[in-house]
C-alpha cells in the first residue's frame, strides 16, 4: 500500500503526535519530581514552622483555661517551646500549678524535637539543590511560606476560628477545666485586669484604699501582694499600698493607665478629679439606658 495514503498519512501523524504528548509529560513529571526532590527541605522548614505556630497556640489557650492572662500564656508558651527566657519568677509560679506544669513539660519536649527540625531543614534547603533554580525555589518557598504563617498569627479571623476549633477540641479529648474567664471577668468593652509594682515616687504609695479612692474613678483592688510573701485579696478600705506592693486591678484601660502614671504631685490630683466626675457620668448614663429598657 503506498505510504501516500491519506488514511496512512493521518495514522501516522497520530502516532506522532502521541510520542510528543508522551514524552512531553514525562519531561514535565521528572522536572517536577526533581524540584520537589530538591525542595523538600524547604517544604519541611514550612510545614514544621506551621505545625510549631499551631502547638504554641493550643497550648496558649490551655494556659488561658488554667487562669493567666492571654498576653502572659503566649508568651510562657512561646517562651517553652523555644527554651528562651523561661526563668522568671512567673515561671515558677507556673510550674507549680499541676496542670500548667504538664502543659509546659510536653511543650518543651516538642520544642526541643521542632527547633532541630527547623535548624536541618533550613541548612538542607540551601545544601542539597544541585542547581541555582532549584535554591531559588527553595528561596521562595520558605520567604512565602514564612509570609504565610506570620499573616495567619497576626490575622484576628484565623485566631478566632482557630481559638474556636482549639476550645472544642481540648473540651472533647482532654479532662482540662475549660472556662472562659475573660467572659467571667467582664474582660471586653475597654475593660481589663492589670498589676503594677509600686515604687516610692508612686501617687499611691503610702496611701489608703479609703485615701486613694480609687472606687469612686472606677477602679477595683483585687488584691494586694506584698513582698511576695503575703497576699491581700479583695482589702478592705483601711489597706495600705506600700512600696514595692504589687497590686492587682480592674477597671477601664484609661483610668489604669492614669492611676498608674501618676506621681506625687499636683496633677495626679486634677485627673483623680477628672476621672471621677466621667465615672460620675458613665454610671449616669448607664442608669439611664435601664430605665429606657
Amino acid at each position: 500500500m503506498d505510504d501516500s495514503h491519506p488514511y496512512l498519512k493521518r495514522k501516522q501523524l497520530s502516532f506522532e503526535l502521541n510520542v510528543v504528548k508522551r514524552l512531553i509529560i514525562f519531561t514535565f513529571f521528572k522536572v517536577t519530581f526533581s524540584i520537589v526532590n530538591d525542595m523538600i527541605a524547604a517544604i519541611t522548614l514550612f510545614l514544621v514552622v506551621s505545625i510549631s505556630a499551631l502547638i504554641t497556640k493550643i497550648a496558649t489557650i490551655a494556659l488561658v483555661h488554667t487562669g493567666l492572662s492571654t498576653d502572659s500564656a503566649k508568651f510562657q508558651s512561646r517562651s517553652a517551646y523555644t527554651g528562651v527566657g523561661f526563668s522568671t519568677t512567673e515561671s515558677e509560679k507556673i510550674m507549680n500549678h499541676p496542670v500548667r506544669r504538664r502543659i509546659i513539660f510536653h511543650l518543651m519536649l516538642v520544642g526541643n524535637a521542632g527547633i532541630v527540625t527547623v535548624m536541618s531543614s533550613l541548612i538542607l534547603t540551601f545544601v542539597l539543590p544541585e542547581t541555582l533554580a532549584s535554591k531559588l525555589y527553595g528561596l521562595l518557598i520558605v520567604v512565602f511560606g514564612m509570609s504565610f504563617v506570620w499573616w495567619a498569627i497576626k490575622s484576628k479571623w484565623v485566631d478566632k476560628a482557630l481559638s474556636a476549633l482549639i476550645n472544642r477540641m481540648l473540651k472533647r479529648y482532654t479532662d482540662l477545666h475549660i472556662q472562659d474567664f475573660a467572659a467571667v471577668l467582664h474582660l471586653k468593652d475597654d475593660f481589663k485586669i492589670s498589676e503594677k509594682l509600686i515604687d516610692d515616687e508612686d501617687w499611691m504609695a503610702n496611701k489608703t484604699l479609703k485615701d486613694l479612692n480609687l472606687m469612686h474613678e472606677g477602679l477595683t483592688i483585687l488584691g494586694i501582694d506584698r513582698h511576695g510573701d503575703d497576699y491581700l485579696g479583695s482589702p478592705a478600705g483601711n489597706a495600705m499600698i506600700l512600696p514595692d506592693d504589687v497590686i492587682t486591678v480592674y477597671g477601664k484601660s484609661e483610668v489604669i493607665k492614669s492611676v498608674f502614671g501618676r506621681k506625687r504631685d499636683f496633677k495626679a490630683t486634677l485627673e483623680h478629679e477628672a476621672f471621677v466626675k466621667m465615672e460620675e457620668e458613665r454610671l449616669e448614663d448607664q442608669e439611664q439606658r435601664k430605665k429606657e429598657l
